[in-house]
């Protein structure tokens, strides 16, 4: 599923208030980072991550990289933050995150 660029700046606007629960530091794209993510998408749908100063990685890399490990869609990078996405159609309607068309 490709995200529309109307459905990108939604989930962008609803990431800014988010917090940031992921932190991708000098072990980079772990195991347990990828069950972070993984866990984090099926509770939430969205996801805001950091990359640490000591991580080898940028924020895009990372982005592109747990989007790929998740079966996620990379939302933004920019700095050291990334968002992503994956829709959950096991959750409650009232959970989900309803995309703009």
């Amino acid at each position: 599923m490709m995200l529309t660029s109307k459905q990108r700046a939604q989930l962008k606007g609803m990431a800014s208030t988010a917090d940031t629960i992921i932190h991708v530091g000098k072990a980079g794209i772990s195991e347990s980072v990828i069950a972070q993510v993984d866990g984090a998408l099926k509770a939430k749908e969205l996801v805001k991550g950091k990359v640490l100063e000591n991580s080898l990685l940028t924020a895009r890399e990372a982005c592109e990289a747990l989007a790929e490990a998740c079966s996620a869609e990379p939302v933004q990078a920019i700095g050291s933050k990334f968002v992503l996405y994956r829709e959950n159609k096991e959750l409650d309607k009232e959970k989900r995150i309803k995309l703009v068309k």
